[in-house]
């Protein structure tokens, strides 16, 4: 069975837990508090010198460290990664775009404004308005792209909209406001209405 390093509160997490539930994979949770330390311990790192969460380990002990390669691994060969090679190159491009050009603004100020305890005291004005200039910016793309398309590659839901759809559906928690999105709006009730959809609460029993 895997094994998920993870921190109940992260959206890079709650990712895998969300495609391992969709695809129907067992693995247990090993419940690792960053802001306790406790991904900078000697046996943490010694799986993932890195230090950080989501950190997957196989059940042959092999581990994968970064949220969207522990996805591709995962999906290869199901229905949430598509078979045609320009539509597998559709959820890269996306999967890139999360990580560069929304996760570093939306996902960030969700974290210092929800998940710290005194965390927007920690941060400046300015830089409070990058985050949601920069995020805005990224949720503008989206939503031209969704005016025009039901996901983000191909007909059908794929590790790509996962991977957009964990920080964007908790967005209000870094004081964005979606309310002005109505295709990304439609876009997340199609994402959280597909079988074996999970929230960001839940976890495998036992």
């Amino acid at each position: 069975m895997h094994t998920l390093y993870s921190m109940q509160d992260s959206g890079n997490c709650y990712k895998l837990r969300l495609v391992m539930a969709r695809l129907g994979i067992p693995f247990r949770i090993e419940e690792t508090d960053i802001l306790k330390g406790e991904s900078r311990t000697p046996e943490f790192l010694a799986v993932n010198p890195n230090g950080k969460v989501p950190t997957l380990v196989l059940d042959d002990g092999r581990a994968i460290t970064e949220s969207n390669a522990a996805m591709w691994y995962l999906a290869d060969g199901t229905q949430l990664l598509p078979d045609d090679a320009y539509d597998r190159a559709q959820v890269l491009q996306w999967m890139f775009f999360e990580q560069y050009s929304h996760e570093p603004y939306i996902a960030v100020a969700r974290f210092w404004l929800k998940v710290i305890p005194g965390g927007r005291e920690q941060k400046t004005g300015d830089q409070i308005a990058e985050w949601h200039s920069r995020g805005y910016a990224a949720l503008d793309v989206m939503e031209r792209h969704l005016d025009r398309a039901d996901y983000f590659s191909g007909r059908a839901c794929s590790i790509a909209d996962v991977a957009l759809y964990a920080y964007t559906h908790m967005a209000s928690d870094g004081e964005f406001e979606l309310s002005g999105y109505p295709a990304i709006g439609a876009w997340l009730d199609r994402v959280a209405a597909q079988p074996g959809h999970v929230g960001m609460g839940w976890r495998p029993a036992g």
